[in-house]
């Protein structure tokens, strides 16, 4: 009977709607724009790729979207995720902090991604649709779709960056296990991914390539829709579940946080968990300090450029204004395969732009450095991109520690690395190098920037 008592009150934590912080922004975000006119876009010209619901997520400024039922009643597999007080790290770095992590990794696909996979799911079976395309950095959007797809009767087709591919077998096997299809990126499947193998045969392959093989089968398959992982605002409004959960959950602690910490690719998972205390400060709630941990070596807000751009590499995509390092930029083939994005989510971009939140890079060793330093006090193995805001949770508690004060600090942590094993020996073994973009071509990725009137 207890048992059915915990179910039940566990239930009642997981929201009924989605948090859109388009409506608290005290400006809003730059339309989106058709790359032939330069006018902002309608929902018809997203007709092709996406159900209208999903259209109509994307450009909604009401600050709370119904979860339709049969979405919540298959969160209730891991919903709601649990939030730890890492006291064990605390007492390892003799910090006055007060360190927590919404884990994420408890999801049957192991991250956060399922939070948007359902639901998409969800949107394109309401809409008659047969076949999703996709794309996939380190694997785990892929492997979340691919649920979500089994739970809903559709055919996933999953476009892999090469790089990671090659470093990361057990993903693809995930995603065959759920029924998905899974082929490295680029490919000879699709026109664009020919175009590149032809310029170059042993190309590691980027998300700005994968996403464009993906919306060409999409865009020339009628029973076929495109589904994206991160970057779009309803993708990141489906996971605003985590940061709503986070808000009881810091309640019940009888704690609220001074400093989140999340990292960022597309930007999905960081906004998951900082939108909602975000939105409850720019409503009058407590301030507090956001700061964004992104790589080093694809480092889209600490280095990109706030402007126009594709989504994708071959340009099939509108132009959305964003952090970008240029839709033509080929990150290094750093373990975080799902932060080697060449943008940035418009929102996160949009918020950083306004001063909400600041933003840190960092290479890979030391993310690693962090992520073992967590497995070894908390027990839970990180994934590569997880580390990054664990090293940079790391470096707050140890300021605190410098500074003498107590701070309550919260990070997200995405997703645990059981699939990343192979990066974890090449730590061991000190293979893994800290990797730098390279300037001359970042340089070039910006100088072709598409030329958008002010």
């Amino acid at each position: 009977m207890s048992d059915t008592i915990k179910y039940l009150l566990e239930e009642e934590r997981i929201p009924k709607s989605w948090y859109n912080i388009q409506a608290d922004l005290p400006q809003p975000l730059a339309p989106v724009l058709h790359p032939g006119t330069k006018q902002p876009i309608g929902p018809d010209d997203l007709a092709p790729l996406f159900p209208m619901a999903l259209i109509q997520q994307e450009v909604t400024t009401e600050r709370e979207v119904e979860i339709p039922e049969p979405v919540r009643e298959i969160y209730k597999q891991w919903r709601p995720s649990p939030l730890f007080r890492a006291r064990r790290l605390e007492k390892v770095l003799d910090t006055p902090a007060r360190i927590y992590y919404k884990y994420e990794g408890v999801s049957p696909a192991g991250s956060h991604k399922p939070n948007t996979a359902v639901a998409q799911a969800f949107y394109n079976k309401e809409a008659g649709i047969k076949r999703i395309s996709t794309e996939t950095g380190a694997g785990q959007w892929g492997s979340s779709l691919a649920f979500a797809g089994a739970f809903f009767g559709l055919e996933i087709k999953v476009f892999m960056v090469r790089v990671s591919f090659n470093q990361k077998p057990y993903r693809k096997a995930l995603m065959e296990a759920y029924g998905a299809t899974c082929v490295a990126s680029p490919s000879n499947e699709t026109q664009s991914g020919r175009a590149i193998l032809e310029q170059r045969p042993d190309h590691p392959g980027s998300l700005g390539i994968a996403i464009s093989e993906a919306v060409e089968v999409a865009a020339q398959n009628a029973d076929t829709n495109y589904a994206l992982g991160s970057v779009l605002n309803h993708v990141l409004l489906h996971q605003t579940v985590v940061g709503q959960e986070a808000m009881l959950q810091m309640e019940m602690a009888n704690d609220y946080p001074d400093v989140i910490v999340g990292c960022t690719g597309g930007g999905s998972n960081f906004a998951g968990i900082v939108f909602p205390f975000l939105g409850e400060q720019l409503r009058g709630g407590k301030k507090v300090r956001v700061v964004a941990v992104e790589p080093a070596a694809c480092p889209s807000l600490t280095r990109g450029k706030f402007a126009y751009d594709f989504g994708d590499t071959a340009h099939l995509t509108p132009l959305v204004k964003m952090h970008t390092l240029g839709s033509t930029f080929t990150p290094p083939g750093f373990h975080a395969g799902g932060l080697r994005y060449h943008g940035m989510a418009p929102l996160v971009s949009h918020v950083q732009d306004l001063g909400l939140i600041e933003s840190v890079g960092l290479h890979q060793k030391g993310c690693f450095a962090a992520g073992v330093q967590i497995a070894r006090s908390e027990g839970i193995l990180p994934a590569p991109e997880a580390n990054h805001a664990i090293k940079g949770a790391i470096d707050e508690a140890l300021k605190c520690k410098e500074e003498g004060v107590s701070r309550a600090i919260l990070f997200n942590f995405c997703g645990h690395g059981h699939f990343d094993m192979q990066a974890y020996m090449d730590y061991f073994a000190d293979k893994l190098v800290d990797q730098d973009y390279d300037p001359q071509e970042l340089a070039m990725a910006l100088a072709g920037l598409p030329s958008v009137p002010a």
